[in-house]
């Protein structure tokens, strides 16, 4: 037998990824565009629902006040997702709430002078007010890195190879939202983890009028079934004698959002009252910007590679950041409870349904501002089990994470530096966090626990995420370790044509401002 050839056996690298059916600039027909935005929509309620759900009974909040702040953090969300993908990176990312933002705003809740105020309705109107205050402030941090284009700067000292951990955590690093939160109601959340497989990649060749429906169209599909089959379920009784906590995560009627939502209620800013601020508050919030400013930059990246597109050239990715700052400020304005950050899940949707039309996440917005004022109809869909959501992330955020691992195609993995690099960054991005995971959940308290309130939120909150772990250990490394010898090995010769704008053709195709605003704008 014939030895193979070299071809055979590798794989040549390819600058934009192939085998989808629509990339950032080419759009499906309306009625598909129309659907598959309704779909982004569905899948950015979990978090939107998921993040108020836990933080507003913390705070003293009823159920009607965690409705509107859900309506509220929807609304915002749509704005910030057309100001993104029309003014910001403008690729097809969903600019959603931020699980960065939690360890600030636990410690803004339990601060001594809010817990003190008997009043629930009180507690829970004084310390929204704090958050918006710290949100304010917190803001200038990625309005300035991003439109002084400081973001630019720093990203020069990033290769292929240190993007690889960072990218690959911002899917890894949220495995506790994946299978934990589906074992929490195994008969709802297996189905719809097999359904969901089963039709997007098993049955992705089934077609309906030249449509492969049952690829594009997976999520609303086996959502639809697997909602019905837990109506079924909690219709005929099955909840009945168990635990309160199963019963939560189970039946389709505990949320109490349907009947706590009004008809119609436009959210507007300072809707809660005038904002108050401190400090130490908005010190702690500075970080979980930071943290959220990391995260996005290796989202953004896997957007553009899901959305065949080439990666972002520095300046873009920097304009980017500061609109993602604007939808910080807007937040803080408004009340969302929680800041921005692109959303993760939304991102391995591109991948799932091979279609990365900008025009489809623009009518995604569409639909969370429209919904998020119709109270009733908009709290009939975000009354979905968190199960269903948890069962869809672990595929989602799998594919963002393999998009990661993508990039080591540019590298030089028969480097015994490079292999050092990705794998001490891979496991203390997941180790680190972990440990001060568990170090909270057994201490009541994060591992730094000094007198200075803001030192510890700080310093909690940065090492609480697996993305910025990766970016702090990766980078670090990747730029002190035979760095000038190693140039190749690295990436850098395919990566620095994306770092500026007119260093490849195609960056005018995707990234050019609308409405030739570049006029004013000139890229760098």
């Amino acid at each position: 037998m014939a030895a193979p050839k070299p071809e055979e056996i590798s794989h040549p690298p390819m600058d934009q990824l192939q085998g989808l059916e629509y990339c950032i600039d080419s759009n499906p027909s309306w009625g598909e565009s129309i659907a598959l935005g309704f779909q982004h929509y569905i899948l950015a309620l979990g978090t939107a629902v998921m993040i108020p759900s836990f933080l507003v009974p913390l705070m003293g909040g009823t159920d009607g006040d965690k409705v509107r702040v859900i309506q509220t953090l929807l609304f915002v969300e749509g704005i910030n997702t057309l100001l993104q993908t029309l003014f910001g990176t403008r690729l097809p990312t969903v600019i959603g709430g931020s699980y960065a933002f939690m360890v600030p705003i636990i410690s803004i809740i339990h601060d001594s002078s809010l817990m003190s105020i008997e009043d629930r309705h009180l507690r829970f109107l004084s310390t929204i007010r704090a958050v918006q205050g710290a949100l304010i402030v917190a803001s200038s941090i990625q309005i300035i890195l991003g439109y002084s284009q400081m973001w630019a700067i720093c990203s020069r000292f990033f290769s292929p190879l240190g993007m690889v951990p960072v990218i690959s955590l911002v899917g890894f690093g949220l495995f506790d939202r994946g299978f934990p939160v589906v074992g929490r109601c195994v008969e709802i959340g297996i189905p719809m983890l097999f359904l969901f497989i089963a039709f997007s990649q098993y049955l992705k060749n089934f077609q309906f009028r030249q449509l492969p429906i049952l690829e594009r169209f997976a999520l609303l599909i086996s959502i639809t079934v697997i909602w019905a089959y837990a109506h079924l379920l909690t219709a005929s009784g099955a909840y009945k004698h168990h635990p309160e906590i199963t019963q939560f995560n189970c039946r389709t009627d505990k949320a109490n959002l349907i009947s706590s939502a009004p008809w119609i209620k436009i959210p507007y800013p300072l809707q809660w009252g005038a904002p108050t601020f401190d400090a130490g508050h908005a010190f702690g919030m500075m970080a979980a910007v930071l943290v959220s400013l990391i995260e996005s930059t290796g989202a953004y990246k896997a957007a553009s590679r899901l959305a065949s597109a080439t990666p972002p050239p520095a300046h873009v990715l920097s304009r980017g950041i500061g609109w993602q700052g604007i939808g910080i400020l807007l937040g803080g304005l408004f009340g969302t409870l929680t800041g921005s950050t692109v959303s993760v899940e939304n991102v391995g949707l591109l991948g799932s349904t091979r279609v990365g039309s900008r025009r489809v996440i623009q009518i995604s917005a569409g639909f969370m501002i429209f919904f998020s004022m119709l109270g009733k109809f908009g709290a009939l869909f975000a009354s979905i089990p968190l199960t269903i959501f948890a069962a869809v992330y672990c595929v989602m955020f799998g594919l963002v994470a393999s998009v990661g691992l993508s990039f080591l195609q540019f590298t030089n993995m028969n480097s015994m530096r490079n292999l050092f690099i990705v794998g001490v960054a891979l496991f203390l991005g997941l180790s680190i966090p972990e440990y001060f995971r568990e170090y909270t959940a057994k201490a009541l308290h994060g591992p730094a626990h000094t007198n200075a309130e803001w030192f510890n939120d700080f310093l909690n909150t940065i090492f609480f995420s697996s993305p910025t772990v990766a970016l702090i250990v990766a980078v670090l490394l990747d730029n002190t370790l035979d760095y000038k010898d190693s140039a190749r090995d690295r990436g850098m010769p395919w990566w620095v044509k994306f770092r500026t704008f007119k260093g490849d053709s195609r960056n005018e195709e995707f990234y050019t401002l609308p409405f030739n605003l570049n006029r004013f704008f000139p890229p760098s």
